[in-house]
């Protein structure tokens, strides 16, 4: 049996450049591109992100929400993509993480998916 479990890539989406157009963008893509090989059928499915300037949030506060241009979260690094992946377990989980392509530092964050066994 598997689960499945989200890894969330975040960088500083600065060192890519403006629009993430630059060749930083196309050295990291063709990263990514090798690592799908690599991850075969244990990957689900995922993507990169545009830019966060290009993000919309919604946030709730005491039970309104309320609709806001930019990022999703006050932060230095940003979301800039995900995996979704199979694994036996959180420690293959692990494992898989840590060969994901990031260009500086920079943080990859495991969460299971619910009902995703």
């Amino acid at each position: 049996m598997t689960m499945q479990y989200a890894l969330l890539i975040y960088e500083d989406e600065a060192i890519y450049g403006p629009d993430k157009a630059g060749p930083a963008m196309e050295e990291i893509v063709s990263c990514h591109m090798a690592f799908n090989r690599e991850l075969g059928s244990a990957r689900i499915g995922g993507a990169g992100l545009k830019g966060t300037v290009s993000a919309t949030t919604i946030r709730t506060k005491n039970g309104a929400k309320s609709v806001h241009d930019g990022p999703y979260a006050e932060a230095k690094e940003q979301l800039g993509g995900f995996y979704l992946i199979e694994a036996p377990d959180l420690d293959a989980a692990i494992a898989i993480a840590r060969k994901v392509p990031v260009l500086q530092d920079g943080a990859i964050e495991i969460g299971p998916l619910l009902g995703g066994a």
